[in-house]
């Protein structure tokens, strides 16, 4: 195992501020001057508070799946770690705690790591927030039993390479589940001209099509990282009930679970 590398809280990443395959620095500046409305339901980022249950209903039905879970209880996560890539303001790290897991959250942006953490600790929740890249991470040696990354692979220039880093911070038998949007002209309208420029849910600016994904090319991006052909499953929105549900179509925003390699499908203690 590596050493450990340290770094006084609140200091920002050092890659943070240079690009590299698996980071962008301006897409990292624009989510830190979004900090500050990380737990505003009805601000900037109030797709992600809709879409809050759904995706944490995937999470936890792949996990229970996986792992062999007792589904009952208010914690079926108690022997699992986990870590919460591109964690933001904590939105996924805090009921992944509340579940039971034990959670890593990692950002390369420090102030979204400062409001996640102002967000948890009056609320009890034990949640090791660090400012770091995947890549810092992964250099650690540490591994979890599961990894989530949601809605982060289409804002870094190299999703193959960001993966890859993504994986070896799971450990053999673990799971890793990633979320992100297709690069089909219908996600470009819901995603950007209706999110973006009619609707108005999010900044101007947010999404970048060229970089969406199409599942095709996530799942070749999965396998050659060392991992399975992935699980996939779609977002739907009913415009009437203003709410989001899983749904088989991918054609704008999914989820895929993928397992790495060979190991134990149970849970660490």
């Amino acid at each position: 195992m590596l050493p450990k590398m340290t770094r006084p809280t609140g200091q920002t990443s050092p890659l943070a501020g240079a690009a590299s395959p698996t980071l962008d620095p301006a897409e990292v500046e624009r989510f830190r001057r979004m900090a500050a409305e990380w737990w505003d339901s009805k601000g900037k980022f109030r797709p992600l508070h809709q879409i809050g249950p759904v995706r944490l209903g995937f999470i936890r039905d792949e996990l229970i799946r996986h792992f062999k879970l007792e589904a009952g209880g208010l914690k079926p996560f108690a022997n699992l770690s986990i870590v919460d890539i591109g964690c933001g303001g904590g939105l996924i790290s805090e009921p992944l705690t509340r579940l039971g897991a034990k959670v890593t959250g990692i950002d390369p942006a420090t102030r979204n790591i400062e409001i996640a953490k102002l967000h948890a600790e009056p609320q009890g929740l034990i949640i090791d927030y660090r400012p770091l890249t995947v890549e810092e991470l992964a250099a650690e040696g540490k591994q979890f039993d599961a990894a989530v990354c949601l809605e982060v692979i289409e804002h870094v220039p190299d999703p193959a390479a960001f993966i890859k880093e993504c994986a070896r911070l799971v450990r053999p038998g673990g799971m890793v589940i990633l979320s992100t949007l297709n690069r089909t002209l219908k996600a470009y309208a819901l995603a950007i001209l209706g999110a973006e420029y009619i609707l108005g849910w999010l900044p101007r600016g947010t999404h970048q099509w060229d970089r969406f994904i199409t599942p095709e090319e996530l799942a070749a991006h999965i396998t050659s990282a060392g991992l399975a052909p992935p699980r996939l499953m779609g977002f739907a929105y009913n415009p009437l009930s203003d709410r989001w549900s899983l749904d088989a179509d991918t054609g704008v925003n999914y989820l895929a679970s993928s397992v790495k390699g060979a190991g134990p499908q149970t849970a660490s203690a």
